[in-house]
This record gives C-alpha cells, sequence and structure tokens, in this order.
C-alpha cells in the first residue's frame, strides 16, 4: 500500500536536506526529481539537462521502470513541449500535453501523460536544466489540469534550490577533475625526472663498455652487466608510474579491491616487500574513499622511495563508525618536526588536508631509524 504524499514546510525540507547530501551530479539530478514527483504527488517525473548540439547531454527519469525506459529509446531531442521550456525559460501548465500544438507524439513504449507542469531550472540567466512532471495523483473533471497554482509555485521553490545543488555539484566535479589532473601532472613530472636519471646514467654506461670491449673485455662484460641492472630499474619505475597514472577504479571495484590491485603491482615492480590486508570494510562515501586512496598512494611514494625499508604493509580495518588506513614501513625513519623545520614536508601536509577534508584524522609516528607509521582515520561506513 503506497502511502500519503507528504505536505506543507516537512515536505519542502525533506526534499531540499535530500538535494544537499549529494555531490555528484547525476546523483543530485536523480534526487531532484525523485523528491519532485513526491513533493506534488505525480506518476511521473523527469530532468533534461541540454547540451549544445540540439539534444540533451543527461535525461533522469523516476516513476518509469529500467525495463520501459529501455523500451523508449534513446534520448529525447529538444522537440515539441521540451524545446520551449529550454527555449522560451517559462512555465507550463497544461490539461492536457497530447493537445498542445507543439506536442509532437512520444515513442510507442512511452507511457500515456495528461496533465502536465514543466519549468526551467535556472543559474541566474542561463538555463541548466528542466524539470518536467505529469499525471497529477488526484481527481481530475475533464479537461481540467491536476496540477495547481501552488503546486507550480511549490516547484518553483524546489527548482530554485535544485539550481544551486547542481552548480554545486558540478563546481564539486570540477574541482575533482582539477585536483586528479594535478595529480597526474606530479607523478608525470616525477616520472621524467627518476626515468631520465636512470636513461643518463645506462647511456654512459653503455658508452663505457664500447669504449672498452676491444682493449678490457672482462670490464666491458661488467659494464653491459651495469646496463641491464639499469634498464630494469627503468622499467620498474615506469611500471610504478603508470599504475599510480591510471585512473583509480573505485567506482567499479571500491577501494579495497582498488588498493589490493595497486600494492600488488607495487609489490612487483620494486625490491622492498609491499604487502596489503583489508578487513572488514564496507564501501564509505566517494570523496573519503578518493581521499584514503591518495594519502595510502602518497605514503607509499615515500616509503618506496625515501625509507630504504625491507618492508612495507598496508592495512585497511573497520573501526567503529569508520575505517582506519594505515602504513608501515621499517626504513630508515626520519623526525617529523625536524621535517617541519627544514621545510620539508614529505608529502605530509597534503596528507593532513586530505584527510581533514572528509572529516577525518591523519597521524605520522616517526624516527630516526625506527621506520613510519602513518595513520588515517575516516567516519562513516
Amino acid at each position: 500500500m503506497s502511502q500519503a504524499p507528504r505536505s506543507g514546510l516537512a515536505a519542502v525540507s525533506s526534499a531540499l536536506l535530500a538535494m544537499s547530501r549529494h555531490l555528484e551530479v547525476r546523483d543530485v539530478l536523480k534526487t531532484i526529481v525523485a523528491s519532485a514527483r513526491e513533493l506534488l504527488d505525480a506518476q511521473y517525473a523527469a530532468l533534461g539537462v541540454p547540451d549544445d548540439h540540439g539534444g540533451f547531454a543527461q535525461f533522469v527519469v523516476d516513476g518509469v521502470s529500467d525495463h520501459q525506459w529501455k523500451a523508449i529509446g534513446p534520448l529525447p531531442r529538444q522537440h515539441g513541449i521540451l524545446a520551449a521550456m529550454l527555449q522560451d525559460a517559462k512555465v507550463e501548465r497544461l490539461a492536457d500535453v497530447r493537445k498542445d500544438p507543439r506536442f509532437e507524439g512520444w515513442p510507442s513504449a512511452h507511457p500515456d501523460m495528461s496533465d502536465f507542469l514543466g519549468l526551467p531550472i535556472r543559474d541566474g540567466d542561463e538555463v541548466i536544466g528542466a524539470l518536467f512532471l505529469a499525471n497529477k495523483n488526484c481527481p481530475k473533471p475533464e479537461g481540467s489540469c491536476g496540477f495547481t497554482a501552488e503546486d507550480e509555485e511549490l516547484l518553483g521553490i524546489l527548482a530554485q534550490h535544485a539550481a544551486i545543488a547542481l552548480t554545486n555539484a558540478r563546481l564539486y566535479e570540477r574541482s575533482r577533475e582539477l585536483t586528479i589532473a594535478e595529480e597526474r601532472s606530479r607523478l608525470a613530472h616525477e616520472l621524467h625526472d627518476a626515468v631520465s636519471q636512470k636513461l643518463f646514467s645506462l647511456r654512459l654506461t653503455a658508452q663505457a663498455a664500447t669504449a672498452l670491449v676491444d682493449r678490457d673485455p672482462a670490464r666491458a662484460k661488467g659494464e653491459m652487466h651495469q646496463v641491464a641492472v639499469l634498464a630494469a630499474e627503468a622499467a620498474d619505475e615506469l611500471r610504478a608510474a603508470v599504475v599510480e597514472l591510471r585512473p583509480a577504479a573505485l567506482d567499479e571495484d571500491g577501494l579495497v579491491a582498488t588498493l589490493r590491485t595497486q600494492i600488488q603491482v607495487l609489490d612487483r615492480a620494486h625490491t622492498a616487500r609491499v604487502t596489503f590486508a583489508g578487513r572488514g570494510v564496507k564501501a564509505l562515501p566517494s570523496a573519503q574513499e578518493e581521499a584514503l586512496l591518495r594519502v595510502a598512494q602518497e605514503a607509499l611514494h615515500n616509503a618506496l622511495r625515501h625509507s630504504g625499508g625491507e618492508h612495507v604493509d598496508v592495512t585497511l580495518d573497520r573501526r567503529e563508525g569508520g575505517a582506519v588506513l594505515r602504513i608501515t614501513d621499517d626504513g630508515s625513519g626520519f623526525d617529523p618536526k625536524a621535517v617541519r623545520r627544514a621545510g620539508r614536508h614529505l608529502g605530509l601536509v597534503s596528507m593532513r588536508d586530505r584527510a581533514s577534508g572528509v572529516g577525518g584524522t591523519l597521524t605520522v609516528e616517526s624516527a630516526p631509524g625506527k621506520g613510519t607509521v602513518i595513520e588515517m582515520e575516516v567516519p562513516g561506513g
């Protein structure tokens, strides 16, 4: 048995809170559509975001099953009543959308709709989307629209907040893209420096071997052996960097699987033994998973490139109210206070910023000759 729709301030508050909980654009669109359909008690709701080529970049529906949606076919183009919402940028409230002169029909699998309420979503003067509702769940005398002026006003309020939520989500995704670009730039720079040094040494050693091949074959043989070692080290650097440059498959595989895969490759690419154990960790919010992954990558980079340790152990455990990541190495260690005084940070500032950015904490335990332990704890999960 379906529940009666909520009404009044509580319903509006619930819809606005639902929109503010999400940062991914797709999640925000789905929440706006679901909130609008519930708030106005409509059978169907949809939200279209236009592209620059006469169609919709995204089109999200609520009230239509996955099977129905697949049967309907490709995304709708900007025509008919949909075009009016994007081009004229005004509210449309119709008793029967099928009788509107702009109506151009639906695909055969499209559900039948009659009364209709649609309005643009604006960011200033720009129309960034259009919100549509159809088939109000209420008695409707012949030729009348179930949607009222009050519904129109309520949807207008929702649309204003939807514009804010959608704009914030876009800014968040853009920020993430810039962060990833910065990471890739940093890693590419490190890759260039590390491999260039190896290749330079390899070239000098090969030149020395060439000069010695006739004069001192035994020494030339030794130099050629060193060429093979340097070539293998350069290949290892490339493999390790490629793993970090590759986009993390967090959405598809989750944090535990992504960490396990990357650490397995690092273990093969370095002389140090690198291990991973994940215990009882459930899915975390995407921002927290990304922060944990980036901190793990930074800490592993420090341990493998600077500590000189033989073992690096990574664990990810569930902790009451969240999860804890721990990276331990048996390397040379350092004095965290001395590092700060010298202006060298080993990525610690970046790691602390990532932790605090998702409501977490980061602690560093190290001393000269004692190895290093980096622990990051986040709430949730």
